[in-house]
């Protein structure tokens, strides 16, 4: 049996990194794209990056994100494009070399966030949640758009999630990264083969 080849953008963080052991604990042959490997947030970048694969994968988890605390008020001008290149833009980009190279049967997950559906009980995350907002959305077009290709495009929304970065800044709680990285990992896959356009909260 040949191995799913799975592409994880974004995989070197704590959510990333957990997210490729449980891929390839499963038996999925797995590709890490990250920063060190190419600028997600540059579309020819991106382009090219997938014109040297080679073989093309069946699954795509868009996990590369950040986020830079700040209200409307008090943000600074670069705030917002700095934080959408990173949340909206990097999905973007990666979705549309997706969406021209995908077989029929394969899936994208993007991750958004709780912030991005509505209030989370505190304000400083202004142009966060805006970006992860407009991730929700291109995943519910472009699940209509790749319907009929029988391509699925699904997100999820974890709140809070608990990483040595967030303790550090004196972030506690949350969600363990493999209990998110187990959902992501059940939408790609053909036990989630009815499933498309869903937003999950995690």
């Amino acid at each position: 049996m040949v191995a799913d080849l799975t592409l994880v953008c974004g995989g070197a963080g704590a959510l990333g990194s957990a997210l490729v052991e449980a891929l390839r604990a499963r038996g999925d042959e797995v590709i890490v794209a990250d920063k060190h490997v190419v600028d997600l947030t540059d579309g020819e970048a991106v382009e090219a990056f997938w014109d040297d694969l080679g073989a093309q994968p069946r699954w795509v988890a868009n996990v590369a994100g950040g986020f830079k605390p700040g209200t409307v008020a008090d943000s600074e001008p670069d705030d917002l494009p700095l934080v959408v290149d990173l949340n909206l833009g990097t999905a973007w980009w990666s979705c549309r070399a997706a969406a021209r190279r995908l077989p029929e049967g394969g899936a994208i997950v993007n991750v958004a966030a709780r912030a991005g559906v509505g209030p989370t009980g505190g304000t400083g995350s202004a142009a966060y949640a805006v970006s992860k907002a407009a991730v929700i959305r291109l995943t519910q077009v472009l699940a209509l758009e790749l319907a009929e290709r029988g391509i699925r495009v699904n997100a999820v929304t974890p709140a809070l999630i608990d990483t040595a970065a967030n303790r550090a800044a004196g972030i506690t709680g949350g969600t363990q990264p493999a209990a998110v990285a187990a959902t992501i990992a059940f939408l790609l896959s053909d036990d989630a083969s009815a499933v498309t356009g869903a937003v999950v909260p995690v």
